[in-house]
């Protein structure tokens, strides 16, 4: 079965999405489609012209029996058949939180997308009850897939130097930067925040800015405790990286980070600063029992499960 994978993501992101395609091209074999260019006339015109009308030639001409897009930016309709991975709902349940390219075309494509494919992926049951409440979509359509982390995110390893809790994320309105910043102070702890520069205005005192992974790996190891009460998560994947490194985390409470989670973490109303600061003052008075349940978690998610799985599903619709 020859299956083609759209790889544009690679030149659009570093965070999770290019670490779940970087996973798959690692164990699986593709053939590989992609639309070069980052910058914002490069998005337009892969979003309003490639994904619709070129990708599906392409993928026709290079004999591919399956499609995958790894996110929901993906044709209309194909040849063969095509499976989708939708990572979040976030752009449709909060678009405020986006740019009006992104809400314009989110709101237009993904009903279009999901419909046209074969098959649909997700990266936690939170979020394909999400792909089923908000998009109509039979559950049968929907695979839960849980993404995973590996090397160099472990607990072997350096850490980064200080008395500091971390945060990691892109620097936008829905990571609820405003309150973690807050919520250390009221908890007298140093705050370090790690992430590329995003979009709403965001900015916070303590920002390191986008690192390597051998950097954010030692930044987790350093760290007293991690700190995601991120308001919307298709997955949240710095929990993971966290837990695998050690680092008890504090996280919000429903949705997929507490599904990630479980009961290795610190849940947390994310609305509520106080909450969010009595979770780190939890996590620290806690460090040695949540390190080790984090550890043992983190040992359930593996990509190469993700892999196998992934591949079930294109020879279930091929």
């Amino acid at each position: 079965m020859r299956v083609g994978i759209d790889v544009s993501p690679l030149v659009q992101t570093r965070a999770g999405t290019a670490r779940y395609l970087r996973a798959l091209l690692d164990r699986n074999e593709y053939e590989r489609i992609g639309f070069p260019g980052s910058t914002r006339l490069a998005t337009i015109v892969r979003d309003a012209v490639w994904y619709p009308l070129v990708l599906p030639r392409e993928a026709r001409e290079r004999g591919v029996d399956v499609l995958h897009c790894p996110t929901f930016r993906a044709p209309f309709s194909t040849a063969m058949p095509l499976v989708v991975t939708v990572l979040d709902l976030a752009v449709l349940r909060h678009p405020g939180m986006f740019n009006q390219w992104s809400r314009r075309y989110s709101r237009f494509a993904v009903p279009r997308v999901v419909q046209a494919a074969a098959a649909v992926i997700t990266i936690s049951e939170f979020t394909k009850s999400e792909v089923v409440d908000v998009l109509g979509t039979t559950p049968e359509k929907v695979h839960a897939i849980p993404i995973a982390v590996e090397a160099p995110f472990t607990p072997e390893g350096p850490g980064a130097e200080g008395d500091y809790v971390l945060s990691v994320g892109t620097l936008e309105p829905r990571k609820n930067l405003a309150r973690v910043v807050e919520a250390a102070q009221r908890a007298g702890v140093e705050l370090r925040v790690v992430g590329a520069e995003g979009w709403g205005g965001v900015k916070v005192d303590g920002w390191v800015g986008r690192v390597s992974d051998e950097e954010l790996a030692a930044l987790y190891r350093g760290a007293r405790c991690v700190v995601y009460p991120s308001l919307y998560e298709g997955f949240g994947l710095p929990v993971l990286e966290a837990m695998a490194c050690g680092t008890p985390v504090v996280t919000s409470r429903g949705g997929a980070t507490e599904e990630v989670g479980g009961d290795a973490v610190v849940l947390v109303d994310p609305l509520e600063t106080t909450a969010i600061a009595a979770g780190i003052e939890n996590a620290l008075g806690r460090r040695d029992e949540l390190r080790a349940k984090g550890l043992e978690r983190a040992q359930a998610f593996s990509w190469d499960r993700v892999a196998r799985d992934t591949w079930a599903v294109y020879e279930g619709v091929a």
